[in-house]
């Protein structure tokens, strides 16, 4: 009764799954996000697209039994891809199964027409979106140098650690990308797909790399203001760090930093720099 008085208590949607706290969203939403607008010299060569993959699934059972309703966060997905967009790209969007994408839509900035124009441009294509298995089968078996892909985005969000971290599809991708030296763009939790290069014994492939990641600090004091109705299920970032992983930042904010291929982001804070990032950098090193 007083966390719903003071406003901490989690809010039960009608499918009995979870959303934050009116405390939480007023502390880690905002109605208008702080993309700057920034121009670029146009992209023209081949390789013109930014394949996206993004989680189709929206629940994620904590400890405790509870349902947080999640996917992708609109803010950290739709932020970079406006930075891409203006620097000449498009965008291919997958998910592991060609359902859906899920978006976190509680975290939606209603009041940012930048982001509003994107997500309705690109809404077709979230609602149908190709399915990953197709994509990585069809690079892994095709010529090296047939393909039209400059980068894989892969957003962050809560719902990014579900189903991801354990597709093998998504290893064979970032496998194909790493012989390719395709760019890796995640932030957040999306990070967590990394962890398919590991499966089945296989070599981690970002072992000794720097990144930004979400701190599973910050995760556990989630619940104590209603953001998350429960503990997480695992921590992403001690995962990250027991495989070798360098985590630069402490905290949930807007570090980004670039190791080799690889361009992250730590939290939702991140998506304008990680997007000015990555658009600047695939222009300077593409053909």
């Amino acid at each position: 009764m007083l966390k719903k008085l003071f406003g901490l208590a989690p809010t039960l949607e009608p499918d009995g799954s979870y959303s934050p706290s009116k405390l939480a969203l007023k502390l880690g939403t905002v109605k208008k996000t702080d993309y700057d607008h920034s121009t670029y010299q146009k992209y023209r060569g081949r390789r013109h697209k930014v394949l996206v993959v993004c989680t189709e699934k929206k629940d994620m059972q904590m400890r405790n039994g509870k349902r947080f309703s999640t996917g992708n966060h609109p803010v950290e997905a739709l932020v970079p891809m406006l930075h891409l967009r203006e620097a000449g790209f498009e965008f291919e969007i997958v998910t592991p199964t060609g359902q859906a994408v899920a978006f976190e839509m509680w975290a939606f900035p209603h009041e940012d027409a930048a982001v509003k124009d994107i997500f309705e441009s690109y809404k077709p294509q979230f609602e149908q979106p190709g399915c990953l298995e197709d994509v990585a089968e069809r690079l892994a078996d095709g010529p090296s140098d047939g393909h039209p892909y400059a980068a894989i985005f892969i957003p962050g969000g809560h719902g990014a650690m579900l189903g991801l971290p354990e597709d093998a599809n998504m290893g064979k991708l970032l496998a194909w990308a790493n012989e390719q030296q395709i760019f890796i763009i995640t932030l957040c939790h999306g990070p967590g797909s990394l962890l398919t290069t590991a499966l089945d014994g296989g070599a981690f492939l970002y072992e000794d790399y720097q990144m930004a990641v979400f701190p599973d600090s910050v995760d556990e004091m989630t619940p104590m203001l209603g953001y998350l109705p429960g503990h997480m299920p695992f921590g992403l970032s001690e995962r990250l760090k027991a495989l070798g992983v360098k985590v630069v930042n402490k905290k949930g904010d807007d570090t980004v930093v670039r190791d080799r291929h690889l361009l992250t982001g730590a939290s939702p804070l991140a998506s304008d720099k990680l997007g000015k990032l990555a658009a600047a950098t695939l222009l300077s090193e593409l053909d």
